[in-house]
């Protein structure tokens, strides 16, 4: 007997989205371009012939560039959700200039409406969005405010080079701790349940045990202060999101992910020592197994959402089976937007829904899961393993 798709109950239950750029003072996008221009549909326009300078542009070869690349990666992902938002959320279908001017003035009149941003949250039932700076938080016109995990990453490798670079070494080290507590307490003092960084490449290891002297390398002096952070973190009852998988030092175009097989193992150390819920979020590939794996050794850690150059179809299908199979649902968050609009949280949660039930419905089929092993554990996915971690209390809120 064939059972029926999961996917209008999936797509009716709750999510978190647990990472995003939104501000809460302009959530909307206020014309066409501030939904057309985000980031990650641009890179996949540009495989089509797009310009990566086409707000320079005179308006009238602006639009004909992004038709013709628009309508020619009509396959990626990206293009997709970009074309779920203008089709669900204004009701257009992109097919010429036409087209494009009615989008415009449909998006410019939405943003002004009152509770537009709360009303396209409801659409896919996203109780909370996480951001990650303090001037961020406040959101204006929802139900709630932001949850804020403030990112460290941007005085973290300051206080490294400071001790680096320091005469007095150890002296450098103890003011660098102090700067630590004092920012975790005042994190704290703020209500936040914990924080984020990314981390990009490293060579020291969280398991060996560094003295300082003048050899001691940058690296080895980051996990010094990692060490400090957690163990702060533990103090208080907070927990820690790494983002992972994104380095940078290998041209000045862009970022780039790489599949470092020993980045997570040297993560090891800091899992074993500390009893906070650790995070992790991933931006390549070949570590989504290695974030179950960590999973799966320490109880304290958690498997995150899918991070940059993870956003496909096909890592998020593998990665979900991995997850399956090692780990009970409560352990693994799958939403992470990285949007700069609430427009573009529906457009990638949707998609993200729309691959969960695909997958649940044929582990289903094949008799891997029962329909209600597979929904509780898409609920847990969406929403109740953050809503755990976070500390939120109010029921479906």
């Amino acid at each position: 007997m064939k059972h029926s798709s999961l996917l209008d109950d999936i797509m009716a239950m709750d999510a978190i989205d647990t990472h995003t750029h939104l501000v809460g003072d302009h959530l909307c996008a206020e014309d066409f371009w501030k939904i057309a221009d985000y980031f990650w549909l641009n890179r996949e326009l540009q495989t089509a012939g797009y310009p990566p300078d086409a707000e320079k542009l005179p308006e009238e070869q602006r639009i004909d560039a992004f038709l013709k690349a628009y309508h020619s990666s009509r396959n990626t992902m990206m293009n997709i959700a970009f074309t779920t938002i203008l089709k669900d959320l204004y009701g257009v279908e992109l097919t010429d200039t036409a087209s494009i001017r009615i989008a415009d003035e449909r998006i410019k009149a939405s943003s002004k409406e009152e509770g537009w941003a709360q009303r396209v949250a409801d659409r896919l039932h996203v109780r909370r969005f996480a951001v990650n700076h303090p001037d961020h938080a406040l959101f204006e016109g929802m139900k709630h405010h932001a949850l804020l995990f403030p990112r460290i990453d941007g005085w973290l490798p300051k206080l490294v080079l400071e001790v680096a670079q320091a005469e007095k070494r150890e002296e450098a080290l103890e003011q660098a701790k102090a700067h630590v507590q004092n920012r975790l307490q005042d994190y704290q003092d703020m209500g936040c349940p914990g924080i984020m960084t990314t981390l990009s490449n490293y060579e020291a290891a969280a398991h060996e045990q560094y003295a300082l002297t003048a050899d001691t390398s940058p690296d080895e002096i980051m996990f010094m202060l990692l060490h400090e952070v957690c163990a702060e973190l533990e103090r208080r009852g907070m927990f820690l999101q790494l983002f992972l998988g994104v380095e940078r030092r290998w041209g000045s175009a862009s970022a780039a992910p790489v599949n470092d097989s020993l980045r997570v193992l040297r993560l090891y150390g800091l899992f074993e020592r500390y009893s906070i819920p650790f995070e992790l979020v991933v931006a390549s590939e070949l570590n989504n197994l290695d974030v179950v794996q960590a999973a799966w050794n320490f109880p304290n850690v958690h498997v995150g959402g899918m991070w940059w150059y993870n956003f496909r179809a096909s890592t998020y299908t593998q990665s979900m089976q991995y997850r399956l199979e090692a780990l009970a649902p409560i352990k693994s968050s799958l939403i992470v937007s990285d949007a700069r609009c609430i427009e573009w949280t529906y457009g990638k949660i949707h998609v993200v829904k729309r691959l969960l039930a695909g997958f649940l419905d044929e582990l289903v089929a094949k008799g891997w899961i029962d329909r209600e092993g597979a929904l509780r554990c898409a609920s847990e996915w969406l929403y109740g393993s953050a809503a755990k971690r976070y500390g939120i209390k109010e029921e479906g809120a």
